[in-house]
């Protein structure tokens, strides 16, 4: 196992336990450290950004205890995972609310499914979008090593990413869905890897074992 210790932000708003006893499964001596504190996160060899709700009370949370500054200077040093809430955070704005500026770590918006919402077939679909469904692989990743393309995973979310930069895996809900990203030493999926079975697990294994360069990926101002 190539990390001593992993830290989950802990910002109030997230299944944590759940993602710590999934890593400590997976993690083969690995420290889970669940943790708010900036000196922690910034210490800790890879770090996984979890959340659930509006982005609204994420973004506030956030920025009440200091994280906004930290999740960003994890972005452009080491591996750094965002499951749900968190990898919608790591864009540039969501709808949510009427518009509510994120962390701008990826190029890309978060959007509503609208209250209309059909499948290929015409059947209705429910929003939120809260289910199993499959994900297709679009690159290949170290993170997908191990599970087999269109392997389904678990969901739970009201809006949808919009991200073609950095596209790792799409699902269909009535319409594509980005599902998983992919740029430099960061990772992100719209699903829940802890509560997605074996395929979940492997990707959270593929995560603690991932190398990746300290290198910023971020765009060169003008």
């Amino acid at each position: 196992m190539s990390s001593s210790s992993v830290a989950v932000v802990d910002y109030g708003m997230g299944n944590l336990h759940s993602v710590a006893s999934a890593l400590e499964k997976v993690g083969n001596g690995v420290k889970v450290l669940v943790t708010d504190c900036p000196d922690t996160i910034l210490s800790a060899d890879r770090v996984i950004f979890p959340g659930v709700g509006a982005i609204r009370d994420c973004m506030a949370e956030l920025k009440a205890r200091g994280l906004d500054e930290v999740i960003q200077e994890v972005a452009a040093q080491k591996p750094l995972l965002g499951i749900c809430l968190g990898m919608q955070a790591l864009l540039e704005s969501s709808e949510e609310n009427g518009g509510i500026a994120c962390l701008d770590v990826l190029p890309g918006a978060v959007k509503f499914f609208g209250a209309d919402l059909h499948d290929s077939a015409g059947t209705r679909l429910k929003v939120p979008h809260m289910g199993w469904n499959n994900v297709a692989q679009t690159v290949e990743h170290p993170l997908w090593a191990g599970i087999a393309n269109d392997s389904r995973f678990y969901f739970v979310h009201s809006y949808y990413v919009d991200a073609p930069d950095f596209v790792a895996g799409t699902a269909d809900y009535g319409v594509q869905v980005h599902a998983a990203l992919a740029c430099e030493n960061v990772f992100a999926v719209q699903f829940h890897p802890e509560k997605s079975g074996e395929a979940g697990l492997r990707l959270l294994s593929n995560f603690l074992n991932w190398d990746r360069p300290k290198a910023s990926f971020f765009p060169v101002s003008d």
